[in-house]
């Protein structure tokens, strides 16, 4: 199976595309622009999803779910966030088809079912969420309103890819409202930081957290908080925002607080989200040639067992081993699967939980069960051990932590191999084309130099990162005063 797959040497993007294909994560569906998610891939999203569910119950948010539709005066709004978003949505005009009398079994749209307002499918929610806010908070003793919801949402795209930008999205949106300044400061800080907890200890990817410029900012924030990732081919990735409103949205849609004093004032807001596009960082990041490569804390199938045999009697005495080891892992809260088919073989299955990822595969034949050994193979290295019975489960317990933050560890040392100085835009041209990865440059902090350099290099300012050192120098490009390094990219 895998040797069917382009190279990642020989065409990078082909082979993303591919692997995601092949590997029974997703594919095109009938709608242009939209994908099908399959079973093994909405596993995967499922993982993802409760972890993060998880995160943000435990940091005090709460689920609800908002309209898909938004009014066009809602919209409207809040001026610079439906600037932002105008190219991309999609318009509902109508409410109703009708027989077309011209072409007898087709449909048209009824002309006289005109909405009195377009409605706008939703691209983000804070317009919906925050008229409705303005019902829920009156006073201070409301505040905070920690609110996340799952959903759907849609940005008309023009160049797809499976996860990575696809005219519809699953995703989370966070929308809290505070009674302070420093709090919605604090919230959009905290929520950077659970995204980045998750990418690195849960996903494996290391993420550097920064800000975005004003250029790259979300339409309608005051502060943008990211974090981004470095996938193998050497361009940025942002794998999640955390949004600082300030007042913007509250003033827009008049949503007002009574202070301890009984004074009216605005409330302080913040947003913040992920979505599947996390399928496409995690593929990239740790994947090979032989396909997928899975951390184990996301593996939906965690451990493969596949048995080896020639006879019925041998298939039923390997099977009971197979079982009974099986139950020994579930006890475990170790996801496993016993490859039971009898119609392919051995060699088929390896190839296929290899392109599929599982991080650990088991394969029991007879002179196993003879010598009370199992084979274990491991899908990051690729490398085997033979393990006693009596001491392969806490083997494998162990081996899933270890491949977890090998894989970790791998990605890291790869991402800090790909973080370059350059003192010239000569050198910085040079190493975005040659080598790629994070170039970390001086920059004079004007929008027409961040333009520029764009239109020169298609790099992008993929963040301020948080962590920078105070640093004095001359803008590569224009030679003027700069504070400090940002870090440049190309970026999906």
């Amino acid at each position: 199976m895998s040797k069917n797959l382009t190279t990642r040497a020989e065409d990078y993007s082909k082979w993303y595309n591919e692997l995601v294909v092949k590997a029974d994560l997703a594919e095109n569906s009938g709608v242009k622009g939209c994908m099908v998610i399959k079973p093994y891939g909405y596993a995967i999203w499922e993982k993802m999803q409760a972890e993060l569910d998880r995160m943000f119950k435990e940091t005090g948010h709460q689920n609800a779910y908002f309209p898909l539709f938004v009014p066009k005066s809602m919209f409207e709004a809040e001026e610079k966030n439906a600037e932002g978003f105008a190219k991309e949505c999609a318009i509902v005009t109508h409410y109703r088809l009708k027989n077309d009398p011209d072409n007898p079994g087709k449909l048209m749209v009824d002309p006289n079912a005109k909405l009195e307002e377009e409605l706008i499918v939703r691209p983000t929610s804070e317009a919906i969420i925050w008229s409705t806010y303005k019902k829920w908070i009156q006073s201070h003793r409301d505040l905070p309103l920690l609110i996340n919801q799952w959903a759907n949402v849609v940005r008309w795209e023009m160049r797809t890819r499976l996860f990575l930008r696809t005219a519809e999205f699953l995703w989370q949106e966070g929308h809290t409202a505070h009674a302070t300044r420093a709090e919605a400061i604090e919230e959009s800080e905290k929520m950077m930081n659970v995204y980045a907890d998750f990418a690195e200890n849960f996903m494996g990817i290391p993420v550097i957290k920064g800000l975005k410029t004003e250029t790259e900012r979300f339409a309608g924030a005051e502060e943008t908080y990211c974090i981004e990732a470095l996938m193998q081919d050497g361009k940025a990735l942002q794998a999640g925002t955390s949004h600082f409103l300030g007042q913007n949205f509250a003033k827009a849609f008049d949503v007002k607080f009574a202070n301890h004093e009984g004074k009216l004032e605005h409330v302080w807001g913040t947003s913040w989200g992920v979505s599947t596009r996390l399928m496409g960082a995690l593929v990239m990041t740790h994947s090979d040639d032989n396909g997928l490569v899975l951390p184990p804390n996301l593996a939906p199938i965690q451990v493969v067992i596949v048995p080896i045999y020639k006879t019925d009697e041998e298939f039923k005495a390997v099977s009971e081993a197979a079982y009974t080891l099986a139950s020994q892992f579930k006890k475990l809260r170790i996801s496993v699967k016993f490859d039971d088919r009898t119609t392919q073989k051995p060699g088929f299955k390896f190839a296929e939980w290899e392109l599929k990822g599982v991080p650990v595969r088991i394969a029991i034949g007879p002179k196993d069960l003879e010598n009370s050994t199992f084979e274990v193979a491991r899908r990051d290295t690729l490398s085997k051990e033979v393990v006693l019975k009596d001491s392969i489960v806490n083997y494998v317990s162990e081996l899933l932590e270890q491949i977890q933050q090998s894989l970790f560890n791998k990605a890291l040392d790869y991402r800090n191999a790909h973080i370059t100085k350059v003192e010239s835009f000569d050198e910085f041209k040079n190493i975005l084309e040659s080598k790629g990865g994070f170039i970390a440059a001086h920059w004079d902090g004007t929008p027409e130099t961040e333009e520029k350099i764009k239109e020169l290099t298609k790099a992008t300012i993929r963040c301020i990162a948080l962590d920078r050192e105070e640093e004095h120098g001359q803008c590569v490009l224009t030679g003027k005063a700069s504070q400090g390094r940002v870090l440049f990219a190309k970026a999906y």
